[in-house]
């Protein structure tokens, strides 16, 4: 893995000369971001990119997951094209995790490839979707079906730009920390257990804290496995995200945020690792505990069991037409993809509130 991450309280202010010195031949440069963050941080970013002497000009796009659709994609070529940015041209990605993905792909398809820089103004982007070259837009089937691995250049993280995130947004945010504990590191799940108070209310050094450690983590788990191979260890990573993935597309990407799905995926995941794997009741419950705490959602709403498989069977890891499920039989240590019996995953998603 190429990228250099950057985390620092203001490092926006720095973006410009960042680029610079990791692009030194780059001129013109694409800000793609939404009305929602541009509004709030556009002027910041073209103005140390005109600082240093580069070119920018802004491409902003509507808020919220339905904007990662091919129709915005075709958007973006066309302003890139207007732009003439051209293979030695940076892109850069602000704002959350939808703005990541989409203009990671965006760079990934350009001229079959150009540089992009990730600025992620999310909480859930900067410890999560930003990290790792996973770029890409949903499809009505489905989400990030279509995508390619395109590693940014760089990746800066400011946790100062967090103090204009929604609330909600936060607590979603927090939601992909936890499944990072969940799945792979003990350690940090424990932290988020001690120091869950702080985070919400939003303390910097709580924030940075939690935010350098998670990083650290990703990296190490995409360093061992950068593509995702079958079986490999950054598929565990994916705990949370077969059902959660599935349910956001079964309510077409609306109503509910990433972060939110995937705890209730984690809760969905849990409970058949309790049944599958031997996951203790009591490490099960404390999962539980700390997504209450959070205020994450419990259940299942608005959707058929048949609308989920349909989506699931479509699940980027799956054999044949059937999910594969990333388990656990311990916080800390998720497993290789397996496949559950359907019947008891029928009943435990009716358990949850899907309709049959």
């Amino acid at each position: 893995m190429s990228s250099r991450v950057v985390i620092a309280r203001g490092a926006l202010d720095l973006l410009g000369r960042r680029i610079r010195r990791e692009l030194p031949g780059a001129r013109r440069v694409a800000v793609v971001s939404d009305r929602n963050v541009a509004r709030l941080y556009a002027p910041r970013a073209l103005r140390t990119l005109r600082h240093a002497g580069l070119e920018p000009e802004l491409h902003v796009l509507p808020a919220g997951e339905t904007t990662k659709r091919v129709a915005s994609l075709e958007r973006l070529w066309r302003g890139f094209a207007d732009q003439d940015l051209g293979r030695g041209d940076v892109v850069v990605a602000l704002g959350g995790g939808v703005i990541g993905d989409l203009a990671g792909f965006a760079a990934a398809t350009w001229l079959r490839g150009v540089a992009w820089v990730g600025v992620p103004t999310s909480l859930l982007a900067q410890v999560d979707s930003s990290i790792g070259g996973k770029t890409g837009v949903d499809q009505p089937a489905g989400k990030n079906l279509v995508g390619a691995f395109h590693q940014p250049v760089l990746v800066v993280v400011d946790p100062a730009l967090l103090a204009t995130l929604p609330v909600r947004h936060l607590r979603a945010g927090l939601a992909e920390v936890v499944k990072l504990g969940m799945a792979v590191d003990a350690a940090l799940f424990r932290s988020c257990e001690r120091s869950l108070d702080p985070l919400t209310r939003r303390e910097p050094a709580a924030l940075t804290r939690v935010i350098e450690r998670a990083i650290r983590i990703k990296q190490r788990v995409v360093r061992s496995d950068e593509r995702e191979r079958p079986g490999g260890p950054r598929t565990a990573l994916n705990f949370g995200h077969t059902l959660g993935h599935a349910y956001e597309a079964a309510r077409d990407f609306r109503g509910i945020l990433h972060g939110e799905a995937v705890a209730i995926g984690m809760r969905f995941a849990a409970a058949l690792s309790e049944h599958t794997l031997g996951l203790a009741p009591s490490q099960r419950a404390r999962l539980e505990r700390l997504l209450d705490r959070l205020k994450l959602p419990r259940r299942l709403r608005g959707v058929r069991v048949a609308a989920l498989d349909a989506a699931m069977r479509l699940d980027k890891k799956r054999a044949g037409s059937e999910p594969l499920w990333v388990l656990t039989p311990k916080i800390g240590h998720a497993s290789v993809p397996r496949p559950v019996e359907r019947r008891l995953l029928k009943e435990t998603l009716v358990s949850f509130g899907a309709e049959n």
